[in-house]
């Protein structure tokens, strides 16, 4: 209960902060931004203290000590990939195009016999 009472206090103050930079739009751009940087900041300090805060911070945690673990691939292998992926790019373009001119030449003057004009 508790921590639902932090995180409604917690939007309250980023709707505080996004309230301020509106409210202050005919002040300088700075004042503006610190409202808002402000309002987000206070929300997130109070959302931070909860249960759901402290469980994100965990998951972050984890999640960036799983980025790690990650063998990321060197620049050669990623150029290799690349060029794989482009070749097979083109390959299909052009069994792509030529299939379409197949069935454009059967459909046309084969079947229709109406013969292909370009006007």
């Amino acid at each position: 209960m508790f921590d639902k009472l932090k995180i409604v206090v917690a939007l309250a103050l980023v709707a505080a902060g996004i309230a301020g930079f509106y409210y202050l739009a005919d002040s300088a751009g700075i004042y503006r931004a610190l409202a808002l940087i402000g309002g987000f900041v206070a929300g997130g300090a109070v959302a931070w203290f909860t249960q759901p805060g402290k469980d994100f911070f965990n998951f972050s945690r984890e999640a960036w000590a799983e980025t790690k673990k990650v063998v990321w691939p060197s620049r050669k292998e990623t150029l290799q990939t690349t060029a794989v992926v482009f070749g097979f790019v083109v390959i299909m373009a052009v069994f792509l195009f030529a299939t379409d001119k197949v069935l454009e030449k059967a459909l046309y003057d084969w079947v229709l016999g109406a013969g292909w004009k370009q006007s």
